[in-house]
C-alpha cells in the first residue's frame, strides 16, 4: 500500500497533481486512517470525564512529510494519543502550503509509517487583520469565511478563529473591548457549523488575548463568553477551547546579539482562565501559544495548570536552520536580506532570527530534495526533542482516549 507514497505526495506537491492527492486520501481510508475532530475529547474533558495532560498543536512549517513521519513514528511506538498537526494562514502563505497539500503531507506521511487511527489536522490563527476590518469589514469577513472554506473541504476538522487583533483596551468596558472579538468569532462559529461534514462536530477555538500583548484575566473571558454565547444562532454547539496570552510572543523575543529572551510567562492565567472555562461552559480549558522557544523546564507546567493545549512551531523550526548546510542556510538569509523589509532598529541577528522562516517557501523543493544523511541530521534532534516533549506533557499512554472518544 505504501511502495508509491514518496512518488505520489512529491507528485501531488510539486506537479500540482490533483490525482495524486486523490489517491493519498483513499489510500489514508482504506489504511483506516481518518481526519477527526477533537471536540468530543475536549468536551469530555471539560466536564471532568478525562485530564491531566496537554495536547501539543505542531506547526509544520517545512518538511512536513518528513516531520509528520516522525511524529507518527513516536505516536505509534509510544501509544501517544491526541496530537495535532496545524498550520496558521499566515503559514500557508510564506511556506507555499495550501490546505490541501498540508493535508496530503500529513496522510502520506501517516500511510508511510503505518499509521492508524484519527489525525487531527488544525486550522490555527484564523485571525482577522485590525486595519482592514475596521477600514471595511465584510471584504474582511469573507476573507476569513473563503479560508475556512477551503479548510474544511481540504479535511481539516479543527479551526481557531482568532479576533484577539480586534480587542480594544482603551475602552473601559470589558464587554465593549471584547465586542469586535466576540462578535466575528460567533458569526465564524455559525458559518463553520453551516459547512461541516455530516456527523462531525468541527473543534472550534477563540482567542481573548492577542499573543503578545497584556496577559489575559477571568473578566476577559467571562465577557467574551457572554457576549459569544448571547450572538450564537438558537442550539448552535458553541467553541470547544479559548486561547489566552499568558506572557509569551511568537517566536520568542530575540535580543540584538540572536539570542532568545526568556518569556516571563504566568502559569495562573491558563489554571485561572481553564476552571472557569470547564466549570462554567463546559469547554476544555485554556489554550497556550508561543511556547516552542521556553525553556525545557518548563513544559511540565502546563499539565499541571491543566492547559489543555500548547502550540509549538517556532523551535521545530529553528532545529531545521540549526541543522542545514552553511552554504544553503546562508543562501536562505541572502534571499531574506533582499526579500524581506527590514524593520528599522533592529540588528541583522534580530532580522535573521525573525523573516529567515519567509524563505521556507522560496526552498521548499531544495529543502525537500535534501539527502538522507542531510534530513537525519535535522530528524534525529527534532525526534529526541519531541519524545520529550511528549513525555512532559504526560500524552505518552494515551492512545485509549482515542478509541473511547474519537474513532
Amino acid at each position: 500500500m505504501t511502495h508509491n507514497i514518496d512518488e505520489l505526495i512529491y507528485s501531488a506537491i510539486f506537479e500540482s497533481d490533483s490525482a495524486a492527492h486523490t489517491q493519498i486520501k483513499a489510500q489514508a481510508e482504506a489504511s483506516h486512517i481518518v481526519l477527526a475532530s477533537i471536540h468530543n475529547l475536549y468536551q469530555a474533558i471539560g466536564q471532568g470525564e478525562v485530564g491531566g495532560f496537554t495536547v501539543p498543536a505542531i506547526n509544520l512549517r517545512t518538511l512536513t512529510y518528513d516531520i509528520a513521519q516522525v511524529i507518527f513514528k513516536l505516536m505509534i511506538e509510544s501509544k501517544v494519543g491526541p496530537v495535532i498537526f496545524e498550520i496558521a494562514i499566515s503559514e500557508q502563505d510564506y511556506t507555499h502550503q495550501s490546505p490541501h497539500e498540508f493535508a496530503s503531507s500529513v496522510l502520506a506521511a501517516a500511510i508511510k509509517t503505518g499509521y492508524t487511527g484519527p489525525v487531527f489536522l488544525q486550522g490555527d490563527h484564523y485571525q482577522f487583520k485590525r486595519e482592514k476590518y475596521l477600514e471595511d469589514k465584510q471584504p474582511e469577513l469573507e476573507r476569513i469565511r473563503t479560508h475556512i472554506r477551503d479548510t474544511i473541504q481540504a479535511g481539516f476538522h479543527n479551526i481557531d478563529i482568532d479576533g484577539s487583533t480586534l480587542v480594544d483596551l482603551e475602552k473601559l468596558d470589558l464587554n465593549e473591548q471584547q465586542r469586535e472579538n466576540y462578535t466575528v468569532t460567533a458569526a465564524m462559529t455559525d458559518y463553520i457549523r453551516l459547512l461541516q461534514p455530516s456527523g462531525i462536530t468541527i473543534s472550534i477555538g477563540g482567542e481573548i488575548g492577542h499573543i503578545g500583548g497584556r496577559n489575559s484575566t477571568v473578566e476577559d473571558f467571562q465577557a467574551f463568553m457572554k457576549g459569544y454565547k448571547s450572538l450564537l444562532s438558537p442550539g448552535t454547539v458553541g467553541m470547544s477551547k479559548v486561547s489566552v496570552q499568558t506572557g509569551t510572543h511568537h517566536g520568542g523575543v530575540v535580543m540584538a546579539d540572536g539570542t532568545l529572551e526568556t518569556a516571563p510567562i504566568d502559569f495562573s492565567v491558563l489554571k485561572d482562565i481553564g476552571n472557569i472555562a470547564r466549570a462554567d461552559y463546559g469547554l476544555g480549558g485554556a489554550v497556550q501559544h508561543g511556547a516552542s522557544t521556553l525553556p525545557d523546564d518548563l513544559f511540565h507546567m502546563f499539565p499541571e495548570n491543566g492547559a489543555l493545549e500548547v502550540h509549538l512551531s517556532t523551535q521545530f523550526q529553528n532545529i531545521v536552520f540549526d541543522h542545514l548546510s552553511p552554504e544553503l542556510r546562508e543562501r536562505m538569509y541572502t534571499w531574506a536580506r533582499k526579500t524581506v523589509d527590514k524593520q528599522e532598529g533592529l540588528s541583522d541577528e534580530q532580522f535573521i532570527y525573525l523573516s529567515r522562516k519567509k524563505a521556507l517557501g522560496e526552498f521548499k523543493k531544495e529543502l525537500w530534495q535534501l539527502s538522507d544523511s542531510e534530513k537525519s541530521r535535522i530528524l534525529n534532534p527534532i525526534s529526541e526533542k519531541l519524545t520529550k516533549l511528549f513525555q512532559t506533557l504526560r500524552i505518552v499512554e494515551t492512545r485509549y482516549l482515542l478509541e473511547k472518544y474519537v474513532i
